[in-house]
């Protein structure tokens, strides 16, 4: 109802009761006749009011007071336990393991508030130095001091500074009835509001409860609202621990929450009473100093907390270890400022308790130059690059196809395949010639990774792959093809050192937990432990990546440690994943926007941040290699032509060598291996003709070998012949001495 409206309905009343007094009986208006009457007799002339004036002042009486009510009308308060009950902190809180905050998600905005605190929670000093400093009568009066309000009714028309006159109990109707303190609610009319809100409130609360609602609803400083949010962000204690100096300044702080530390010291001495107060300006510059403010929000987990904390008010405790965070992001950050924003903007760790599976660290970026600190770069899709190698090798040792020994031909090799030619390289745009499978795979080699491929079928090691913990690998193997050996595929960081761990525990893979109150699964058999334990083996053995990566890089610990990196394509994720016989850590660093990275290789991008973190984690136990199952054997080997240096080597029981050699010309079959079945050359009109001739080639022993091209006889298959052939479509045929086509290949001219 408007007060337009209510003005209406008062006058409407008025004349309503004025009628009445005019319709009133004969009686009535005879008796007042005689009264007046008789009062004239004694001189007392129009002292007697008639009836219906005095229905008219009494109306008007009733109009004016009925006003007076509606317009001072306060609103409706809730009682103390609605209150309580609908309260909720505005936060959410995420723990370590051991209990210590580690981040904290704001999830309600409109006010920043911990969990409701109860007045035997405060300390007692607290609440007399607050009750003092804010309604020292509060104790005497009934929600209304009228000394105070009389005090600053004479201040203000003696032209004196104005001193505040607002009780607790006003203070805690305005909280609950916001209108009441809106800007401006400062007039006669406001007042009595308040006034009567507070009667109100008087009425159906009892002090204490008041003063307990009062102390969570006042703002201490900025969104902190609150003494449990104050008393944690502003000293790091909880209310009932507050000493008198730090009540001072809290009281000190209630007339202006944002006040500078010089205006907070200057308040607080004046609380206080002291004569010494010099200790007041410190106190007050740390209370309100930035450090301060971690203990309300550390900031350690920001994209976890993002991910876990969803309700206000929830408190969740992780399988994160607050020292193992820090040190993760210490390393990760100092690698990145050392990179450079124009070099790798982003990056991400994590760190796995191998036996738990628990995740003792989980750094999802460090925010600095990045163009993206939002995306939480643990859990993103990226390229696997060469991580993935180890899992192809694994599958062929247990498949019998290959042990750590067996030689593998890292030459050019050109696949055909749906989408066209594939033509893998190295990183470093070189090959070695025969290598044996622990150089390969320690030294990242791409061609061996891809004939290796070819012993084990795409399918079948797509789903080991999902087996393994990747789920991101959605589509069969072809859809991957020969590029899944080199990481073509886009998996997360926790899933690779989820898939790394498995290879610490013989072969077993788990699902990770990122909550203590996570349920964990048994570990099922994904590779067989020998397979799992020659794999390792390679990955820790520094001499045998040296020829890649040197030997003294950042993959090389001073304990037993196996690691493979990995970069993807374009240079746009650079990956170094490992494990002791305690921890697995995966890094990752880019830039989550997808732009390459500049001048950052496998050892300069994310192992050097891998080796920081190994070494905090192993600082007081060194990581220790695990041991060898019963079906591996040891043997000292030898490599024929010096392929390779003599070692020792280990292999499934009954696979084992004393000497191994690279299969001869006259023992592999002839074929043409240049020009790939299904090329397509494309003639350039602005180069010589003479200059874009083909060159073929041919592997194996084709001693007396003939090439055939269109039926045009090219001569020996050892003669290396250029042609040079017309636009269209031409076959190329290999024939032995007999005349027999052992191979060949169509290609096409443009």
């Amino acid at each position: 109802m408007t007060a337009k409206e209510a003005l209406d309905h008062l006058l409407a009343f008025a004349r309503r009761w004025t009628k009445r007094i005019d319709d009133a009986p004969e009686a009535l208006h005879a008796w007042f006749g005689r009264e007046r009457a008789a009062w004239k007799d004694k001189g007392w002339r129009g002292v007697v009011t008639p009836p219906r004036v005095v229905g008219t002042v009494l109306g008007l009486f009733l109009l004016v007071s009925g006003s007076f009510w509606w317009v001072t009308r306060p609103p409706a308060l809730p009682d103390y336990s609605a209150v309580r009950a609908g309260w909720h902190p505005s936060e959410a809180w995420l723990y370590d393991r051991h209990g210590v905050l580690i981040d904290s998600s704001r999830i309600d905005y409109q006010a920043r508030r911990l969990a409701w605190t109860r007045l035997q929670d405060v300390s007692p000093v607290a609440r007399d130095i607050l009750i003092a400093a804010e309604d020292r009568r509060f104790r005497a009066h009934g929600g209304v001091d009228w000394m105070a309000l009389t005090g600053a009714a004479r201040d203000r028309i003696e032209g004196k500074r104005g001193r505040g006159a607002s009780t607790l109990s006003m203070q805690v109707a305005a909280y609950l009835a916001p209108d009441l303190a809106a800007p401006g609610s400062r007039g006669v009319r406001e007042k009595l509001r308040q006034m009567r809100a507070a009667w109100s409130l008087e009425s159906r609360w009892s002090k204490d409860q008041i003063l307990e609602a009062y102390l969570n609803l006042a703002g201490f400083r900025g969104e902190a609202q609150g003494i449990g949010a104050a008393a944690l962000g502003l000293f790091g204690k909880t209310p009932a621990t507050l000493t008198r100096d730090d009540a001072l300044l809290l009281a000190a702080l209630l007339p202006n929450p944002q006040a500078v530390p010089g205006e907070v010291a200057r308040r607080a001495c004046a609380l206080s009473r002291d004569r010494d107060c010099t200790r007041f300006a410190g106190a007050a510059a740390s209370m309100l100093g930035p450090a301060r403010s971690l203990a309300l929000d550390p900031g350690l987990a920001p994209h976890l907390s993002a991910e876990l904390l969803t309700k206000p008010g929830a408190k969740i405790t992780t399988t994160l270890d607050a020292g193992i965070q820090r040190a993760a992001i210490t390393a990760l950050k100092r690698q990145l400022q050392g990179l450079g924003g124009s070099r790798a903007r982003d990056g991400a760790v994590i760190v796995v308790d191998n036996a738990s599976g628990d995740v003792l660290a989980y750094v999802g970026g460090i925010g600095g130059e990045s163009t993206a600190p939002a995306v939480d770069g643990a859990s993103a899709y990226r390229q696997a690059g060469s991580t993935l190698k180890p899992f192809l090798y694994a599958m062929g040792i247990e498949k019998g196809y290959l042990t750590a020994a067996s030689i593998l031909d890292d030459s050019p090799v050109q696949l055909d395949t749906a989408s066209g030619l594939y033509v893998p390289q190295n990183y470093d745009k070189a090959f070695k010639g025969p290598v044996s499978a622990r150089i390969a795979l320690a030294g990242s080699l791409n061609v061996p990774a891809v004939r290796t491929l070819l012993l084990t079928g795409v399918d079948a090691f797509r789903d080991r792959l999902w087996d393994t913990g990747y789920r991101g690998l959605v589509e069969d193997g072809q859809y991957y093809g020969y590029s899944l050996a080199l990481g073509s595929a886009e998996v997360t960081l926790m899933e690779q050192v989820d898939a790394y761990r498995s290879l610490a525990l013989a072969g077993r893979w788990s699902p990770l937990r990122l909550t203590m109150d996570a349920k964990t699964e048994a570990p099922r058999r994904t590779t067989t432990p020998e397979a799992a334990w020659i794999v390792a083996d390679m990955l820790a053995d520094p001499n045998a990546r040296a020829g890649t990566f040197g030997v003294d890089s950042a993959l090389r610990l001073p304990f037993w440690a196996a690691v493979k990196t990995g970069t993807s394509k374009a240079m746009r994720d650079n990956w170094c994943v490992g494990f002791t016989d305690r921890f697995t850590v995966g890094v990752w660093v880019g830039n989550l926007e997808g732009d390459p990275m500049r001048a950052v290789s496998g050892t300069s991008g994310a192992a050097p941040v891998w080796r920081d973190v190994m070494l905090a984690l192993n600082e007081a136990n060194p990581g220790k290699a695990p041991p060898r199952p019963a079906d591996i054997e040891e043997r000292q080997i030898r490599f024929a032509a010096g392929i390779e240096q003599p070692r020792r080597e280990y292999f499934l029981k009954g696979t084992g060598l004393d000497r191994v050699a690279y299969a001869p010309a006259e023992a592999r079959r002839p074929r043409i291996v240049n020009p790939v079945a299904g090329s397509v050359y494309a003639l350039d009109p602005d180069i010589p003709q003479d200059n874009q001739r083909l060159a073929i080639s041919v592997s194996g022993q084709a001693l007396g070998h003939r090439l055939i091209l269109d039926k045009r006889d090219l001569g020996t298959a050892d003669s290396h012949p250029l042609i040079l052939a017309p636009p269209g479509k031409h076959r190329l045929a290999l024939v032995d001495l007999d005349g027999k086509v052992v191979d060949q290949v169509l290609f096409t001219i443009r």
